[in-house]
């Protein structure tokens, strides 16, 4: 590192000595809603910083270099005071813990892989466990994206079908002289409605949506709502309980597998995962062990543990456990569980094809029914 900066180190050291009272220079710890964008950026750092030192560079040398390939100026600056540290002799684990640069399990593996003199391997394992959390994440997304791609579509054409269309139906028809059948007259009282005042209306109705979105799939304090809901739908139900056990067999696994104790492992499983229900249940198994219960104690113990996990994964981690080898057969569990849920996400979107497809068709019916029946009851009294 530039000589420069070593005596920027040794002359800001200097007035510390003279007077223990000033306060201590200002870190640029990274808050929380500043790290919501910069999953990319972090995922780039580690992935980046454990091929440079596999390379054979020095800390000081892969920091540096990861550093010019960063746009964002808090990581930026983070990232200098990191140097700083490591400059005066502190490790990458403490920087990292005091700047919250990472979560508390990676800067655990960090630790753990300096005190090894396994960092790079462990680097490697905190960019694998990124990327499988990335791909978690991505499919749950995806497995709902054309659902709700098809359902605002729908709502877009109703509204637009209602809003311009069916008022002028409805001057058409109230001009015949003929009885109008029940979802005729529904819907021309909707259509008038929303003529009148549909400029109000319909940003009122996209309005609600939205905000019933958030409250049920993005507020922290009440998207668990959301989630159980989720589960009540039998096919994104399985999904979840299979994503969830790739996860949990995962990054349980690979974190043991480093050295990290089941406890902080338990820890950092909770929070990794989104979903209510397995954080409850890792809470539960981390409260059970550090008591000195067994993990066949934990489950037993929990209601409703079958629908989180089946019986035979259980039987799997209880036998794992007494013969030593929980982390191996726990990375067998995710491997598993992640080809099963990428399987069910390709057919859950072919089982809700058709669901969607009748949904609409019921809709295009109703329609059609309300203005072809007028026009039969008008032809059958001889109005033509």
């Amino acid at each position: 590192m530039s000589s420069t900066r070593s005596a920027r180190v040794k002359t800001s050291a200097a007035p510390a000595q003279k007077n223990t009272q000033e306060a201590a220079p200002k870190s640029h710890a990274i808050p929380w809603y500043a790290r919501v964008g910069m999953r990319k950026e972090s995922e780039y750092l580690f992935e980046n910083l454990s091929t440079l030192l596999l390379s054979g560079m020095d800390i000081l040398q892969a920091l540096e270099g990861v550093k010019n390939g960063i746009r964002a100026k808090r990581l930026v600056q983070a990232l200098n005071e990191i140097e700083e540290d490591i400059e005066a002799g502190k490790p990458l684990w403490s920087s990292l813990e005091r700047t919250r640069l990472a979560p508390q399990h990676i800067t655990a593996l960090i630790r753990i892989g300096e005190e090894t003199g396994r960092l790079s391997e462990n680097l490697g394992m905190i960019v694998d466990q990124q990327q499988k959390d990335h791909l978690f994440r991505s499919r749950v997304k995806s497995a709902m994206m054309y659902p709700l791609m098809v359902f605002v579509l729908a709502l877009v054409v109703s509204m637009g079908i209602a809003w311009f269309i069916l008022p002028r139906l409805s001057t058409v028809f109230v001009s015949l002289d003929v009885e109008l059948p029940l979802v005729t007259r529904v819907l021309i009282g909707i259509g008038e409605f929303i003529s009148k005042y549909g400029s109000i209306v319909v940003p009122s109705i996209f309005a609600v949506i939205v905000f019933i979105g958030y409250i049920l799939f993005v507020h922290p304090r009440t998207k668990h709502w959301g989630q159980a809901m989720l589960f009540t739908l039998p096919g994104v139900r399985t999904l979840i309980q299979q994503v969830e056990l790739a996860r949990f067999g995962y990054v349980l696994g690979t974190l043991l597998e480093a050295g990290l104790p089941l406890t902080h492992a338990l820890q950092s499983l909770h929070d990794t995962t989104t979903i209510r229900r397995y954080q409850m249940l890792y809470d539960h198994i981390r409260q059970g062990v550090e008591i000195g219960d067994s993990f066949q104690r934990c489950f037993d113990s929990y209601a409703k543990m079958r629908r989180l996990i089946p019986i035979p994964i259980q039987q799997m981690i209880f036998a794992a456990e007494r013969s030593g080898n929980l982390s191996v057969s726990l990375r067998h569990i995710g491997e598993t569980f992640e080809v099963k849920a990428e399987t069910t996400t390709k057919n859950l979107s072919v089982m809700i094809e058709p669901i969607l497809l009748v949904i609409v068709w019921g809709g295009v019916v109703t329609v059609a029914f309300a203005v072809i029946l007028p026009v039969y009851s008008l032809l059958g009294q001889g109005g033509f």
